[in-house]
């Protein structure tokens, strides 16, 4: 079946077809972030008017339910009223002072008693903000230079870590961007996510220059590809070993995975982990934070500079506080967003069977990801793999129905506390006529 004879266009939309075309003479491409273009769907995005709960709007009133979810921190839903009413307090007081406020120590605090190997936090506003200042703590309190990322993962646009894989399990690899000096790259070594012997290999090779290694500890930037058994752990145990600090970037999965994150969902013990999305509510929000004797470095109390005019501004903390203590006070939401998961899971893969195409749905929690390939995906190369044609295809069906999915291959589908049974059994459905049309 030739997929490309798929239509693409959708008549229902067609002001946000204008308002893209208006955009692109004003923004590059017409978005201020390059996955909202819909490039890798062969389409053009909706341009969204609102959302509450688990809904979404365009412009042309058509309804969509989300799973993106601002690509995740709305945990909770869209327009959380606890969330909107704290900001709204908030903003009566004032929008931005540049100066301490309450609200961040409360949110601190409130970080701190709930990841155990974080002892003290510093507010900035992004995960690439926090991953970018992240790594160069590590550099300054190691005096070391070399920091090991892992292909697929994405820790934001910092010159540091916008490095491509190189052509071996242990060679340094080129910038992936233009505009990033060769020289960045070469203090940047990408190994193979998922392979414990690579790490071991580099280790023994250069362990004693090596800053650190930064990691999601659930990829989600390859799609979702979870850590084997004892993998994390092992990077652990060899970065203690050798005097490297040990970066869990919890952008994506902090307070979604568990109430602490990852850390807390597989016993990790890392030195420094970073945060954003979820801890803001829904505001542009990022923080870093992790073991006191390393923290001490960051300025004013070390030598590690970072700043920020608008870290831990009153809005972003009053939302992450709202959020964040709505959890705290009802943990079992973790334990629903778990069965919803399970169900879409297997719901998903059933209609695949039945209909005889190659699926393989990659789920941990409330992240999850579907693979048009009949191999496991592991890593960045099994991911790469994946039929990207069925992928437009599921994409673009699946919207036609009223589902609104990430338009990406390599990114999460996002559960909220907000899905309702009736929009997972919607969504089983839609994916059921899509697996028919790919049969």
């Amino acid at each position: 079946r030739d997929l490309h004879s798929f239509p693409t266009r959708r008549s229902s939309d067609l002001k946000s077809k204008t308002a893209f075309d208006e955009a692109k003479k004003y923004i590059p491409g017409g978005v201020n972030s390059p996955v909202r273009a819909f490039k890798n769907v062969g389409t053009y995005p909706l341009f969204i008017e609102r959302a509450n709960g688990s809904k979404i709007y365009d412009i042309d009133g058509n309804e969509y339910i989300d799973y993106v979810g601002s690509w995740g921190p709305m945990f909770l839903g869209h327009c959380k009223e606890i969330v909107l009413e704290a900001v709204k307090e908030a903003c009566d007081k004032g929008m931005s002072f540049g100066a301490p406020c309450l609200a961040e120590t409360e949110l601190a605090k409130r970080i701190c008693s709930l990841v155990p190997c974080v002892d003290v936090v510093r507010m900035v506003n992004s995960g690439t903000e926090a991953t970018m200042s992240a790594i160069r703590l590590a550099r300054g309190y190691t005096g070391r230079n070399i920091i090991i990322k892992f292909e697929g993962c994405y820790h934001g646009h910092s010159d540091s870590l916008l490095i491509k894989a190189g052509s071996g399990a242990a060679t340094f690899g080129g910038a992936s961007s233009a505009g990033v000096p060769e020289d960045f790259a070469k203090y940047t070594l990408v190994l193979p996510y998922n392979n414990i012997d690579a790490i071991e290999d580099a280790f023994e090779k250069m362990g004693n220059e090596i800053a650190g290694v930064i990691i999601e500890p659930v990829a989600g930037n390859m799609g979702v590809v979870p850590p084997k058994d004892g993998y994390l752990q092992k990077i652990r145990e060899i970065t203690k070993k050798y005097g490297s600090v040990f970066i869990v970037d919890e952008v994506m999965t902090g307070f979604r995975l568990s109430a602490s994150g990852a850390i807390g969902r597989f016993g990790l013990d890392a030195d420094i982990v970073t945060f954003g999305k979820i801890i803001g509510g829904g505001m542009p929000v990022g923080a870093y934070g992790g073991k006191r004797e390393i923290m001490e470095f960051v300025s004013p109390t070390g030598p590690v500079y970072q700043a920020g005019t608008l870290s831990g501004n009153p809005l972003a903390m009053a939302a992450g506080n709202a959020q964040i203590k709505y959890l705290q006070e009802n943990p079992y939401i973790y334990e629903e967003i778990e069965q919803k998961g399970a169900y879409l899971e297997g719901e998903f893969k059933k209609s695949a069977e039945k209909y005889g195409v190659n699926v393989r749905v990659n789920r941990v929690g409330s992240m999850m990801s579907v693979f048009f390939t009949d191999n496991d995906v592991t890593n960045f190369e099994t991911a790469s793999k994946s039929d990207t044609e069925k992928f437009k295809v599921y994409f673009n069906e699946m919207l036609k129905q009223g589902i609104y999915l990430a338009p990406s291959q390599f990114e999460s589908l996002f559960l909220s506390d907000a899905h309702t049974k009736a929009d997972l059994e919607k969504t089983a459905a839609a994916f059921d006529k899509v697996m028919e049309i790919l049969r």
